[in-house]
């Protein structure tokens, strides 16, 4: 026992090449044209976009909103607004001193409430035309004539 065991030659300087069992550097589990590579966050943003652009085609005015996702509502000012039943999914800014008016929709109150895909972008249309409608002074039905029949 008198010769130890020599440690082997340190790495160099630079970056690992590869992982400790000799398979190399992992890539992205799925390409990003791929559905599976867009985040959450990203395929949420992409419904609102649908249902902004298919309500652009009726209300050309829309191009002069901003439509807006955020993660929830922020508790701040807007706490006075809500009340004790219910979360918001969305809400509305009124255009002021050279702002354009907004509509925001809050991203995982919508993703709670709803259960796949199909049902997630029917509650993000609602929800878009709830607040168009409320920042337009005119009822849902009239923004457009097929909310409700989902």
């Amino acid at each position: 026992m008198d010769n130890p065991v020599t440690p082997r030659a340190a790495a160099g300087p630079g970056p690992r090449r590869r992982d400790r069992h000799g398979r190399g550097m992992r890539g992205p589990i799925a390409p990003p044209q791929v559905p599976l590579a867009a985040s959450r966050a990203e395929s949420f943003a992409d419904l609102v976009q649908d249902s902004v652009e298919r309500l652009e085609r009726r209300w050309p005015q829309l191009a002069d909103i901003d439509f807006l996702v955020l993660d929830v509502p922020r508790l701040d000012g807007a706490a006075a607004a809500w009340n004790d039943e219910a979360v918001p999914l969305g809400g509305t800014v009124p255009a002021r001193e050279g702002r354009p008016a907004r509509v925001v929709i809050y991203r995982r109150p919508v993703e709670i409430r709803s259960k796949g895909r199909e049902e997630r972008a029917s509650l993000v249309h609602e929800v878009v035309v709830e607040q168009v409608a409320e920042l337009l002074g005119l009822t849902p039905e009239t923004v457009d004539p097929r909310y409700g029949e989902d």
